[in-house]
């Protein structure tokens, strides 16, 4: 836990919530320049053997990666000061990962808003159910929330779900301009793919693009369930929730090994992120390393991340989530307490 007081790490923070000129524009160059190069290779190696064509896909999804976490932080207008050049390269960056900017820059600042909030859970972030939410659910709600739950759904259909048919659509209630940001991303990723199926084939295309975007689909989704979805992670009811709690006990540090830390543009030092999203992301493990009480938070390895497929739900009693055969308990609970009763 963190006892300083809040102008102590603020303090510490400030100077690295200025985006550097210098640093950002190299980070598009060293990521986008290999992610390119790489994707003309697993083209050419077609050619030579298909499983040379999916181990450039591995390395290239990785770099795919790292361009969303540039998306990323150009949403949070942390990687460039202007305001246009954020736009600019958050929406060609949106179209590379199939991501309209500015529909994803509003539910992403409302998961910051209210991550870890009870009252206010369904914009931008995993559903997630009470155990009482869930026991009061009716039999198909339950059905669909475990279906919804399961790895296979979450981390597969998930991303095909969401990366390519949800993202297409806007959202209800959305302005203009972020209507047609939608429609400009749209417009670029169906322009894109069409030039490529007519210039290179659509088959040659699919099995290159096809492993690439499931692959780094599916890491996305995963490194954004693991760091809030532990065992004794933090939600709260509206009146109790607290904003820095929320952020350094509702969101993990993700000790990953550097390589992976460099891929996937530190994120792993989310709770660093939710503590102020304003600093880059080249900057984020510096942040971690300058204050000591901000290296006091949960840490979870690749290990131990693994643990938290088996969380599925919500226990209010102890602040803790547990798994669906944990339900057992409740339900005998609840049985023994209506005959009681009765």
């Amino acid at each position: 836990m963190i006892h300083q007081d809040k102008s102590g790490w603020r303090s510490d923070i400030a100077p690295y919530e200025r985006p550097h000129i210098k640093h950002s524009v190299w980070q598009i160059i060293n990521t986008l320049g290999p992610f390119f190069v790489l994707w003309y290779l697993a083209f050419l190696s077609l050619e030579v053997s298909i499983w040379l064509t999916f181990v450039l896909d591995i390395i290239a999804a990785g770099f795919l990666i790292r361009i969303f976490i540039i998306f990323h932080d150009c949403c949070h207008k942390s990687f460039f000061k202007n305001k246009i050049a954020n736009e600019i390269i958050g929406t060609l960056t949106g179209i590379l990962t199939f991501v309209p900017y500015h529909q994803w820059r509003y539910t992403h600042s409302v998961h910051h808003a209210s991550s870890g909030n009870l009252d206010r859970r369904g914009v931008g972030d995993i559903w997630t159910l009470t155990v009482d939410e869930y026991m009061a659910s009716s039999m198909p709600r339950r059905l669909f929330y475990r279906a919804y739950r399961n790895p296979l759904v979450m981390f597969i259909v998930g991303p095909i779900f969401i990366f390519l048919i949800d993202y297409r659509f806007n959202r209800k209630r959305a302005g203009m301009k972020e209507r047609i940001n939608t429609y400009i991303t749209n417009l670029g990723i169906f322009g894109s793919i069409a030039l490529l199926c007519w210039g290179l084939g659509w088959q040659s295309f699919l099995l290159v693009q096809g492993p690439m975007f499931l692959i780094s689909g599916m890491a996305g989704i995963w490194l954004f369930y693991v760091q809030h979805n532990y065992e004794d992670t933090y939600y709260e009811n509206e009146a109790e929730w607290d904003y820095m709690k929320a952020a350094m006990h509702g969101s993990s540090f993700y000790k990953l090994p550097r390589i992976l830390h460099w891929i996937t543009g530190n994120i792993g030092f989310h709770h660093i992120h939710h503590l102020s999203p304003r600093v880059p992301n080249y900057y984020l493990e510096k942040v971690h390393n300058k204050n000591a009480a901000l290296r006091n938070v949960q840490t979870i390895t690749l290990i131990t991340s693994l643990q938290s497929l088996k969380f599925r739900i919500w226990n209010e009693e102890t602040k803790k989530f547990i798994q669906f055969k944990d339900l057992k308990r409740f339900r005998a609970k609840r049985l023994i307490k209506a005959v009681e009763v009765d």
